[in-house]
């Protein structure tokens, strides 16, 4: 691991939750934490990951996470811990259910059930990897891009993220795109190497996965991450694990929108390694609220 980057260990800090899966009531206890932030919410992919870590730490090691649903319920406090309550729904021969509370002063913030398979042989398909696509090592860096703004945000987003993003489409940092298709892509890694441990990349990869997700219903729309008086909020969020991967290499993320209405979005995204294997699909609707929109 680089000993330049603070990042990376901070993630696998953030995801490393302290708890006892043997010391079990009707639930598992884990406790999270959260880094300093520019604003004080919690990122919803934190919670995510950290959800998806509790869950994995009640399950064999052979039989790791393939889907999971969850709603964000209330907005995060970054200053307070968040409680994971674990319910161990069901152990079948190849399948495991668990649910899933993020609790903040006593009220659930997330809710979220996920499933588990051990490894099976079966029919395999997927769609292809887009064509043409910039090699990442081409494209700028967030650094690059937003670093030299004087702004705890933009600042945040340059150099404290544990992940590299680079931009394919045009990005929406502070200007309104040239063209308005409702699709996104990006490249995506940690800043460094993680451990050898599934997952915790299945988690990272879930974290990850909530960062740019929204922007193409924001793209279709010509807005921008500081439209004035905009306000976006994921409302819940779906994933599925399909291939092996790591999130120490680099992953592309191509996202598309299929609909937007009701001061709703709604995008879905496609994760590719680099060989061009599926590793993941997600979908997430998110509130988006311009200054004209009624309550």
């Amino acid at each position: 691991m680089s000993t330049q980057d603070t990042t990376t260990p901070k993630l696998i800090e953030l995801l490393d939750l302290s708890g006892d899966p043997e010391a079990r009531t009707d639930e598992d206890i884990f406790v999270g934490h959260t880094p300093p932030q520019a604003r004080n919410r919690v990122f919803g992919g934190q919670v995510l990951g950290q959800a998806v870590m509790a869950a994995s730490k009640t399950i064999e090691e052979a039989r790791p996470i393939h889907s999971m649903h969850g709603y964000f319920l209330r907005a995060g406090d970054a200053s307070l811990p968040i409680t994971f309550g674990v319910q161990r729904l069901r152990d079948g021969r190849s399948f495991s259910a668990r649910r899933v509370h993020a609790y903040q002063n006593g009220v659930p913030i997330l809710s979220m059930i996920a499933s588990f398979q051990a490894y099976a042989e079966g029919l395999d398909h997927q769609d292809a990897m887009p064509e043409g696509v910039p090699d990442p090592e081409s494209l700028p860096t967030t650094a690059e891009l937003i670093g030299g703004l004087d702004h705890p945000v933009a600042k945040e987003y340059a150099f404290d993220r544990p992940f590299d993003i680079r931009y394919i489409s045009e990005p929406l940092f502070l200007k309104g795109p040239a063209d308005r298709p409702a699709t996104n892509a990006v490249w995506m890694k940690t800043n460094s190497a993680m451990p050898d441990d599934d997952a915790m990349h299945r988690a990272a990869l879930a974290y990850a996965s909530d960062y740019t997700l929204l922007e193409p219903v924001l793209r279709r729309h010509g807005l921008t991450w500081i439209t004035p008086g905009m306000s976006v909020a994921s409302l819940d969020h779906a994933m599925w694990w399909h291939r092996p991967f790591r999130v120490d290499e680099w992953l592309l993320y191509v996202q598309e929108s299929p609909s937007a209405s009701g001061a709703r979005g709604l995008a879905t995204g496609r994760i590719f390694n680099r060989a061009g294997e599926l590793v993941a699909i997600v979908a997430q609707e998110g509130m988006i609220r311009l200054p004209q929109d009624e309550d």
